[in-house]
This record gives structure tokens, C-alpha cells and sequence, in this order.
């Protein structure tokens, strides 16, 4: 196409839409390399797809790939302004947080919505730093897909080190006898525990009954039972 070889005007097209696309990425801003809403998500992987296309092309002349990016470039860049005017359209187009645990308690409903079990959920946790949920008050599931956690007045910032460091107790891990609804054998066996001492705790007849609950913890340390209902 245009009398140039068809390697050529691959490494020609290549550069072309790298260059047009780093432009367009600069000028949308960090966003797009940090975390992404669903709009950002949208965007970014059609201007890659129609980036990767323009490369390998031969036929289609560049201009209408250049086109096309424009358009996705524009549509990014209104939503963006919209977005900062209109509140509902802004949460119709990039979600709204969701408030996963409330007031200590895990919010059911919430991970259904937004297609979370209470696996995913304590992972986030663990990358907080929170290694056991009876620490947290609140967690917002935010837009970008990031979990924000307070934790319970007295685990804030300001802990018993600062104020009475000699009287630091180790740090335990607390084990998960319980995860929606199923029984985990591993966390039994942690604790040193039979299954029969778990129903005989939770006052349950048998196992069917331990289907309401999403989660069930258990820290030896102070042979402490922390529940959590699906409803």
C-alpha cells in the first residue's frame, strides 16, 4: 500500500500509534497506569486494541486507526468532565464504593453485589495489615477496585506501644474454623480443635446450621469466638 513494503509500513504504523498513544495517555494522566475505574479500564484496553491493530494493518490507512483513537481519547476526556459536575452520572459511569464490613460486621449483601467471597475479602484485609477482621469497623470497597479500612478505636494509629511498650503482648494470628458456611479443616487443626467442639461453641446441632455464617474465627491466645452472619 503506497509503495511501501508491507515490513515497512508495519515498523512505519508501529511507531506511529506508540507515539500517538503515549500523547494520549499523558494528556488523560496517571490515572490510566494507577488505578483504574471501569471507564479507565474501558478505555485503556480499546485504544491497546486499536493501537495493535494499526500496527499490523497493511490495508487500512492509518488516519481512520488515528480516528478512532481520537474518538475513545474524547469520549474519556468528557466523562471526565462530566463526571466532575454530575454526581449520578458520575457514579453511573464509574461505580460507587461499597461498603463491605459496617460497624464490625461483615455487610453479606454487599460482597454478593459485588461478587466477593469472604476469601477475596480477608485477603485485601491481609494487605492492609489487618490479619484479623475483629479489628476493622469499616471497609469501603472503592471504584478503582482498592479496599479502605479503619480500624477499631483501639487499633487507630495511636496503640498500646506508644503508651505502655513493656506490656506488649506478640502478635497471634487468629484461625478461620468457618468461611461461608463450610467448615475449614486446616483452621480445626491450627486451633487443635474437632469439629465437635466447634458446633458444641457455636451452639449447633450439625454442620447443616453453620451455613449461616460467612465467616468464623478462633484465637487460642484468648479463646476468643468471633461470628459473622450472612444476614
Amino acid at each position: 500500500m503506497f509503495g511501501i513494503k508491507p515490513v515497512l509500513w508495519v515498523l512505519i504504523n508501529s511507531f506511529v500509534s506508540f507515539i500517538y498513544l503515549f500523547i494520549i495517555s499523558k494528556i488523560l494522566g496517571k490515572k490510566q497506569i494507577a488505578q483504574l475505574e471501569f471507564i479507565d479500564y474501558t478505555v485503556g484496553i480499546s485504544l491497546g486494541s486499536i493501537a495493535a491493530q494499526m500496527s499490523t494493518d497493511s490495508e487500512t490507512p492509518f488516519y481512520y486507526y488515528l480516528i478512532a483513537m481520537s474518538v475513545f481519547f474524547l469520549l474519556a476526556l468528557l466523562v471526565a468532565v462530566v463526571g466532575r459536575k454530575n454526581t449520578f452520572l458520575k457514579r453511573l459511569l464509574k461505580g460507587k464504593p461499597s461498603t463491605l464490613i459496617y460497624d464490625g460486621q461483615i455487610n453479606y449483601k454487599e460482597l454478593k453485589k459485588n461478587k466477593i467471597d469472604v476469601n477475596d475479602l480477608l485477603s485485601m484485609l491481609r494487605e492492609k495489615e489487618f490479619f484479623d477482621i475483629a479489628d476493622v469497623a469499616y471497609a469501603v470497597f472503592e471504584p478503582s477496585g482498592e479496599l479502605s479500612v479503619l480500624p477499631k478505636g483501639e487499633n487507630a494509629p495511636v496503640t498500646i506501644s506508644d503508651v505502655a511498650p513493656d506490656k506488649i503482648e506478640k502478635a497471634s494470628l487468629t484461625n478461620i474454623l468457618v468461611a461461608d458456611g463450610a467448615v475449614s479443616h486446616s483452621g480445626l487443626t491450627e486451633s487443635n480443635k474437632d469439629e465437635a467442639w466447634l458446633l458444641d461453641r457455636l451452639g449447633a446441632s450439625d454442620r447443616s446450621e453453620l451455613k449461616k455464617y460467612i465467616l468464623v474465627t478462633y484465637d487460642d491466645k484468648t479463646d476468643k469466638i468471633e461470628k459473622y452472619e450472612k444476614e
